[in-house]
């Protein structure tokens, strides 16, 4: 008897940083506010840098390309869903102001890295993760991401 093959879900977040401080999205989950980067899942014929860019305008209607790659998490939410969620990194010169696009998210917070570590609204651990791996100065060049019989 074979085992149906895994297929988690693939998502794209972004560490959108300015100032000193980051970029959240705020989302009602399960009736409970959650914090989260910019993020989502990607879609049929669509790059992951096409995603970041879709999803950071979707949830918060800032216009802005990754910079660089910031890493991969595999991880397994409570519900056992399973998630792979590649996060890239946008660094502003400025905080902008937000207008989110999508009717889940009811609004967005610049945030400084000690805010994030303390809150307990976090979406996932992966959050505050994100942020540890930005201020470790990790990066990634984006020429890592192949894309073959995808649209430009």
């Amino acid at each position: 008897m074979s085992e149906a093959q895994f297929k988690p879900n693939v998502t794209v977040a972004c560490v959108v940083q300015a100032e000193g401080r980051f970029l959240l999205v705020e989302e009602i989950i399960n009736g409970r506010l959650t914090l989260n980067q910019p993020a989502g899942h990607l879609e049929a014929n669509e790059t992951l840098l096409a995603a970041v860019e879709r999803e950071l305008f979707e949830e918060t209607g800032v216009h802005a390309s990754p910079q660089a790659f910031l890493g991969l998490h595999q991880w397994q939410a409570p519900d056992q869903t399973a998630f792979l969620r590649f996060s890239f990194v946008i660094d502003l010169h400025e905080m902008v102001p937000t207008q989110p696009q999508d009717s889940d998210i009811s609004g967005c917070r610049w945030l400084s890295a000690e805010e994030i570590y303390r809150s307990t609204h976090l979406r996932s651990p992966l959050v505050a993760e994100s942020i540890r791996l930005y201020e470790q100065q990790v990066r990634y060049p984006l020429s890592l991401f192949g894309n073959f019989n995808l649209p430009s």
